[in-house]
């Protein structure tokens, strides 16, 4: 456990995390992994679903059947379930996690607050005005300006899980907490700049739902048939009143308690979080992907991508804007505060995590589908954008983390290493007297056992020289 930092203590930018929060971090991750991997297999498999000629207008055929009570207005296409509904659950975990963080994770201190914060909304202003620099030099349409602005930490997870690097816990817990804050972000970007029309009955009827969601909460009742069907009526009102549906989700996932109380092990937040989570990544994402992520590739299509300024913005967006604004903010925020970057860490770690962040690919494809709504083409077109803007961050990234992996890999060494095997990490007990009383016990004992051996060897040495014939001086009283 680091020393207690006093009031002239520097804070350490990207330090180790505490031992709850690196457990909390470890599980969330190897959830989001999984779901990314996943992720990645939806996308390839809707890319060949959509451009393989005899595949092709089956893709289309499920992608638009529609199915759903039309007297209630939910009368959607399969493509338009997947990112109005299932999505919904992605910003209802969001919402739980942002929550987290904000009673009982990084984000509950406003001084260790203010890196990730700065740096999310750096890391999506920067790509925004990347974007409408592009399309105002090229006379584009600013309608998308907002779509390069969001990371995906599942399908960033992903990559890393694939090129098999070492991120240390805390550039993956700052990854994490940017994908958090991005998400709240984009979530009010969502509802601010993609609301055309306004059915006030229906938002009243929303309103009204949520406030018996919370007043449940509150009373303590318990049960999944009570709050999951009154949780689909909030969602189908939202839905109907014109602000996108999946806001729904992050403000049931706000309203959860994440303090666990005298006698809980885990707080409702958490409990809910672990359950809804696997369904998120393993299958709301997926399967939002797998309808989404379907466009026509070829070589007339991706030059498309660089020429026009729509799709050229989004790129540069991705892959410029993301990076620079991440790596600017943080840097702006350890140089104008006490804050000073781990000593374990250089800068260039901070670049390639901020490269990583460059895949906006969920939200930003959800995004791109609400701010080019009446344009098909147009459409498509963003979409290759997000996948070719992408898949170049993602090797950018991998080729700076892959130049830093073997410094990653000691860190994580060093990070996990258990000698006393109590089941806590030695890093975190340097302070502890009774683990250097148990390190003294144990390199005791090691030095008696090699003690014994070394006794052992010097016997067996001095009975072999006993059993040579003129004893040791024979090799040298030979006759002249």
């Amino acid at each position: 456990m680091a020393a207690p930092r006093t009031r002239n203590t520097p804070r350490k930018a990207l330090g180790r995390l505490s031992l709850p929060e690196r457990a909390f971090v470890a599980d969330a991750l190897r959830t989001e992994t999984v779901g990314g991997v996943l992720l990645l297999l939806a996308s390839v498999a809707a890319l060949i679903w959509a451009n393989i000629p005899a595949l092709r207008d089956g893709y289309e055929s499920v992608g638009h059947f529609h199915f759903g009570p039309g007297v209630l207005g939910l009368n959607l296409s399969v493509a338009h379930w997947a990112a109005d509904g299932l999505l919904a659950v992605f910003f209802f975990v969001a919402g739980i996690e942002l929550k987290r963080e904000l009673v009982a994770g990084d984000l509950r201190d406003p001084r260790a607050a203010v890196l990730p914060v700065v740096a999310a909304l750096c890391g999506m202003a920067v790509p925004a005005l990347v974007y409408a620099l592009t399309n105002l030099t090229g006379h584009g349409s600013m309608q998308g300006w907002a779509v390069p602005t969001a990371t995906d930490i599942a399908f960033a997870l992903a990559v890393l899980a694939v090129i098999g690097t070492s991120l240390p816990s805390s550039l993956r817990a700052f990854l994490l907490t940017l994908a958090v804050v991005d998400d709240l972000f984009a979530i009010l970007i969502i509802a601010v700049f993609f609301t055309d029309r306004l059915d006030f009955a229906a938002l009243g009827g929303a309103a009204a739902g949520l406030v018996v969601f919370w007043l449940l909460l509150r009373k303590g009742v318990r049960g999944w048939y009570v709050y999951v069907p009154l949780a689909v009526v909030i969602w189908a009102l939202m839905y109907n009143s014109g602000v996108h549906a999946t806001i729904a989700g992050v403000a049931m996932g706000l309203m959860l308690r994440c303090t666990p109380r005298e006698g809980e092990q885990h707080s409702p937040g958490e409990h809910i979080e672990h359950l809804a989570r696997p369904l998120s990544a393993g299958l709301a994402v997926p399967l939002f992907a797998l309808f989404s992520a379907g466009v026509t590739v070829s070589g007339g299509a991706l030059g498309d991508v660089f020429t026009k300024p729509e799709t050229l913005g989004v790129v540069l967006g991705l892959v410029l804007g993301k990076t620079l604004g991440i790596f600017g903010g943080t840097w702006l925020t350890v140089r104008f505060t006490r804050a000073s970057l781990s000593e374990d860490l250089a800068w260039a770690d901070v670049f390639a995590v901020a490269s990583l962040a460059g895949i906006g690919f969920t939200v930003s494809l959800l995004i791109g589908e609400l701010a080019f709504a009446g344009d098909a083409v147009l459409t498509d077109e963003v979409k290759a954008a997000v996948l070719t803007g992408s898949l170049i961050a993602a090797l950018c990234a991998t080729v700076l983390l892959k130049i830093r992996n073997a410094k990653y890999r000691r860190l994580c060494e060093e990070e996990e290493r258990d000698e006393d095997l109590d089941g806590i990490p030695d890093i975190y007990e340097q302070d502890d007297p009774a683990y250097h009383l148990r390190m003294a016990e144990i390199h005791e004992r090691k030095a008696a056992e090699h003690r014994r051996i070394a006794a052992e060897r010097a016997a067996a040495a001095r009975h072999e020289l006993a059993e040579v014939p003129g004893g040791a001086g024979e090799k040298h009283d030979r006759p002249a």
